[in-house]
């Protein structure tokens, strides 16, 4: 799982000992990390301040000063090594103080000046691992702190609306509230990537080098691959699995789209198509139950919903993401006329669940232990746990009915052995970015508390859309973008929520739980959405199509993003629940209406539509959005309706239904 941001960590082509450090002390995080979840639960300022310390020292080993290309040198080695010795007193400078810094009046000067040194290195540790983009928004609202009268540079106000004036704060009093409280960098969102977050990531790493990635695959494949199409919605069902696991859009893509893009591509799909194909259902993986990447933790202690039940009201929101891409996916099948894969290509159900079906006990195991009650730390300590026992107990089984031997015995202890650190340092490794994301989402947060930002920002947002919610959420969709382009999902969600929310819930009245659902959801569309489409990007380097091309596949493919959340804002049920039919009503009419866009959008369903029935289908679709129960079954008829006379199209004319496949230029 975990939202690791970007594409897992790589290893550069660095000295072997460096590596062999990056190693101990990924393997030493994942140690504690285990420790506190599941032996000795720690204090919020002894696990969050060791815990970032343990991602600065990696962070600086693994992303040198002048970047991957050119050794570090001795200016290179200078620059990190005091780096990473800050990195060290950030871990421990707080947890050894603890009972000084807790029982003074005023912060001392020594603490300031750690507290400098802490926001410093943690924005240039975002530079590296996390991007420029990052860094400077953090950097930003820092000096929007020392903007005012009272600042370190009160001259920064002059050039700021009115409305966004402050008294502005001195070096001393913002350092404290950076690293001296639980509102800055250790703050809310740093609690959570060094709890909920960093076990799961861990987790997610003890699947992936135990081979759980390429069971789904072959699962998706032996479900799917014999219809039109087979391999397309194979990507689609096996996207959703893996999302499970990588809990990153550009992870799963190259993960799954290895397997998937070429074979779409051998069947009739073109190149760019296949490309965002992979990309829009790579992307559904963040929305996906049980884990749903690092957003939906963070939701959780933003909102006091219980874990569990965010994932429950995410089922059908995700089910109809999915549904709508895989019936894109059919449609495109049949209007370019392809075929299934043979039943030879295809690996057997029975085989595959014969060969991996111990990978679905973690799985099983976490639900079960969501659903009794447990926390999600401890969740994702018992899953590691039984990741690991499923393994161990296939190794052993395999090994004593293939005559056993003490040598063999041996290396497999080895291999185990071997296998463990490296998903511990993996998981280390994919935390880095996430971790750093959070930590300078909490200078964000701390400098909306100190200055009372989020309330000026509601306010100017209340004011742009002149107070029509569909205006507001517009404006929400093209911010999430706009961060999108230079942010990570998680990251970009953290800010969003930060601005918005209070306009959301108190200016316009939606509840708490959906005005988060919303920026959650809206938070993915950077990696889709054209000009900056990180997960097309991906899927086009695969493809060996244009950048730009696969990215408007994947926008088109991906259009459950946009819709989705405005359902759940015009009808509410399906998220906060009602009496039994009006949300089986809500439900119903979800499914209609998303069918009907992806129709309009092709214009095919069993036969080509012609373009007026296309353009009807379009006031149908709006009806079912809208809050009146008559409206509403109004828009069901009127796409009812069309869909039939697409259905009787077919039959009329059953040559135009089956058209001749399609060349891949």
């Amino acid at each position: 799982m975990a939202d690791t941001l970007t594409e897992p960590q790589r290893k550069p082509s660095q000295p072997w000992i460096v590596l062999r450090a990056i190693t101990v002390v990924g393997v030493l995080l994942s140690l504690f990390q285990l420790y506190a979840a599941g032996v000795q639960p720690l204090g919020l300022f002894y696990q969050r301040p060791i815990h970032l310390g343990f991602i600065l020292v990696l962070c600086f080993l693994i992303h040198p000063a002048f970047g991957m290309d050119r050794p570090r040198g001795v200016l290179g080695w200078t620059i990190d090594g005091i780096l990473i010795l800050c990195g060290v007193l950030v871990g421990v400078w707080v947890p050894w103080n603890i009972d000084i810094i807790a029982n003074s009046i005023f912060p001392r000067q020594i603490d300031v000046i750690v507290g400098i040194i802490t926001t410093l290195v943690v924005l240039e540790a975002a530079r590296r691992a996390v991007g420029l983009v990052m860094t400077i928004i953090g950097a930003v609202f820092l000096l929007y702190a020392f903007a005012g009268s009272r600042g370190e540079l009160p001259w920064l106000a002059d050039w700021m609306p009115g409305i966004l004036n402050h008294r502005g704060y001195s070096l001393d009093r913002l350092a404290s509230q950076m690293t001296l409280g639980a509102e800055g960098i250790f703050g809310l969102p740093l609690g959570v990537a060094a709890t909920f977050i960093f076990v799961f990531v861990l987790f997610g790493a003890f699947l992936e080098v135990t081979g759980a990635g390429k069971f789904f695959i072959d699962l998706a494949y032996a479900a799917t691959g014999r219809q039109r199409g087979g391999p397309a919605k194979a990507a689609v069902i096996a996207s959703a699995g893996m999302g499970s696991i990588s809990g990153s859009a550009i992870a799963n893509v190259v993960t799954t789209g290895a397997f998937t893009i070429p074979l779409m591509k051998r069947l009739g799909y073109r190149p760019a198509q296949a490309g965002g194909i992979e990309a829009a259902a790579s992307t559904g993986g963040q929305i996906m139950p049980p884990l749903m990447g690092a957003g939906a933790f963070l939701m959780s202690e933003f909102t006091r919903v219980p874990y569990v039940d965010i994932v429950l009201v995410s089922i059908f929101p995700a089910f109809l993401y999915f549904g709508a891409v895989y019936l894109l996916v059919h449609i495109a099948a049949l209007k370019q006329g392809m075929t299934g894969m043979s039943r030879e290509e295809l690996p057997r159900v029975r085989e595959v669940l014969a060969e991996g079906w111990h990978f679905l006990l973690p799985i099983v195991a976490l639900i079960w232990l969501l659903v009794a009650g447990y926390s999600p730390m401890r969740v994702g300590f018992y899953a590691i746990v039984s990741v690991v026992v499923a393994a161990v107990a296939r190794a052993l089984w395999t090994f004593a009915t293939n005559a056993p031997s003490l040598t063999g015995f041996r290396d497999l202890c080895l291999r185990g052995l071997k296998l463990t650190v490296e998903a511990m340092e993996l998981g280390a490794r994919n935390a880095v970015p996430v971790t750093l994301a959070c930590a300078v989402a909490g200078i964000i947060v701390g400098v909306v508390g100190l200055t009372g930002l989020g309330l000026k920002f509601s306010a100017m947002m209340l004011a742009f859309s002149g107070g029509n919610l569909v205006l507001a959420l517009i404006l929400v969709m093209i911010a999430s973008l706009i961060l999108g382009m230079g942010l990570p999902v998680t990251a970009a969600y953290i800010v969003l929520i930060i601005l918005v929310g209070p306009a959301l819930t108190e200016e316009f009245g939606i509840p708490l739980l959906i005005a988060h659902l919303i920026v959650f959801w809206y938070s993915q569309d950077s990696n889709v959405t054209p000009p900056v489409a990180l997960a097309g990007f991906a899927g086009a380097a695969i493809a060996g199509s244009k950048p730009m091309e696969t990215s408007f596949q994947a926008w088109k493919y991906a259009k459950g993003l946009y819709l989705i959340p405005l359902f759940m804002v015009f009808n509410e049920p399906i998220i906060i629940g009602g009496p039994v039919p009006l949300v089986l009503w809500n439900g119903f009419i979800a499914i209609v209406a998303i069918a009907g866009a992806a129709v309009a959008l092709e214009g095919f369903l069993w036969a080509p539509m012609p373009l007026w029935q296309r353009l009807l289908l379009v006031p149908g679709i709006i009806a079912v959005f809208w809050p009146d129960l008559m409206v509403e079954a109004a828009g069901v008829a009127l796409i009812g309706v069309l869909l039939a006379l697409n259905r009787v199209s077919a039959r009329s004319n059953p040559g135009q239904g089956t058209p001749q496949p399609v060349p891949d230029p």
